[in-house]
């Protein structure tokens, strides 16, 4: 009897032992998943999880202060943020289609705390108002992936690209570069191409290419290169084989367009008044806001507006050309008569004043005083690769080539 009462005891502590044991497992296991930390979200940097956030896209005709009314900030304070943001950003410049995110605080109110505006893909602006109101602009991380391509075109460009799946905008980047060597409306049948190029992405999301560093292009049996080098910490060029740039005195476009919507003609039907009558000028369809640059040095000799020129800059370059740009949303601040611009500069930004039909800008030239088709003309060109730089041009022209005629 002892013997089995000694038998039952032990199996009633070994029982007890064992839903110990395995309570205390979950115990440990409750403990674990207690003290996970919860990952913490961020976007554009700022810690988001104390927020209420709302993610959406400008709407046609919707306004900056639209948006912000609808998130319970008040007209007073909407127009402190107009004014403030004024040399950081303009406010008018939100465009439709873009995207935006709103993080309002959790509370029953729910009032906009910080307001981000994407300017593109990479660029954004912040709208701090927690704090009084704190404006300032940012950049999203971008990686650049090195990539090579080759074709031989069959029937144009476009299509080749199409085919091989790679990026129209390599189309525009390629006609851009070879803009005043190849005339990209004579491609034919049997030219080629090879380009060692940059992708970019953000969070593993392909947002586009980015600089085409070097290309051939055969046309008509004849080879032309571009190899992009820098001279200086500022920007670069393009340089052909032998380090001459590919670039004229002036920029072949003073704007990065979405196509030509006119060109240059002694006659043509105006789109809004419908009479025929010569068009002096070239049209390039972009984006509103679309920064618009003086495509040479020069001096500013009129920042106005006209009836039909719209907000307007004329420049005058040297006694030969003057160049003048029409139909801007805005002049920039600082651009007036007698300012010196350099190639490059900003002067305005794209918009439809004056007589036209949608946003674009149009760029006329003038040579001796008369109007010509810079498409047309001999233009000068740009200066060559600087003697104490050539050797080191070499050495990074000779690596790029070797890339690209690695590409089969």
């Amino acid at each position: 009897m002892k013997k089995w009462l000694g038998i039952l005891i032990m199996i009633t502590a070994i029982v007890f032992m064992l839903s110990n044991l395995s309570s205390n497992n979950g115990n440990a296991n409750e403990l674990v998943e207690q003290i996970i930390p919860k990952e913490p979200s961020f976007e554009y940097g700022i810690l988001t999880d104390s927020f209420s956030v709302t993610k959406g896209v400008v709407k046609s005709g919707q306004t900056l202060g639209e948006i912000l009314y609808a998130n319970h900030i008040g007209h007073p304070e909407i127009h402190e943020i107009v004014k403030k943001s004024k040399e950081i950003f303009d406010v008018r410049r939100v465009n439709t289609g873009k995207s935006y995110m709103v993080m309002c605080s959790k509370d029953s109110i729910g009032k906009a705390q910080i307001f981000i505006y994407e300017e593109n893909a990479i660029s954004y602006v912040v709208f701090d108002l927690r704090d009084g109101i704190d404006v300032y602009k940012g950049k999203k991380e971008v990686v650049v992936k090195l990539k090579t391509a080759a074709s031989t075109i069959n029937s144009s460009l476009w299509l080749t690209m199409e085919d091989k799946k790679l990026s129209p905008r390599l189309t525009h980047e390629l006609s851009t570069i070879y803009a005043w060597t190849i005339d990209f409306f004579k491609i034919q049948k049997g030219d080629a191409f090879k380009v060692y190029y940059e992708d970019r992405y953000i969070n593993e999301e392909y947002i586009g290419i980015g600089r085409i560093l070097a290309s051939e292009f055969i046309h008509k049996g004849q080879k032309f290169y571009s190899f992009y080098y820098k001279e200086n910490t500022t920007y670069g060029e393009y340089y052909d084989d032998k380090g001459k740039t590919l670039r004229k005195a002036f920029l072949m476009a003073p704007v990065d367009y979405k196509r030509i919507s006119s060109r240059f003609s002694r006659k043509r039907k105006h789109p809004v008044t419908g009479r025929w009558k010569g068009h002096f000028g070239t049209d390039y369809a972009a984006e509103r806001g679309t920064p618009i640059w003086s495509t040479a040095n020069g001096t500013v000799v009129s920042a106005s507006y006209t009836k039909n020129n719209g907000n307007y800059v004329k420049i005058r370059h040297n006694g030969t050309y003057t160049t003048q740009y029409l139909h801007m949303s805005k002049i920039k601040p600082g651009i007036r008569k007698g300012a010196s611009v350099k190639q490059g500069d900003v002067i305005g930004y794209v918009g439809s004043t004056g007589l036209a039909t949608g946003p674009h800008v149009c760029y006329r030239f003038w040579k001796n005083g008369k109007q010509v088709d810079p498409f047309k003309e001999s233009l000068p060109p740009g200066d060559p690769i600087k003697k104490e730089n050539y050797e080191d041009f070499m050495m990074v022209k000779d690596s790029l080539f070797n890339i690209l005629m690695a590409k089969k």
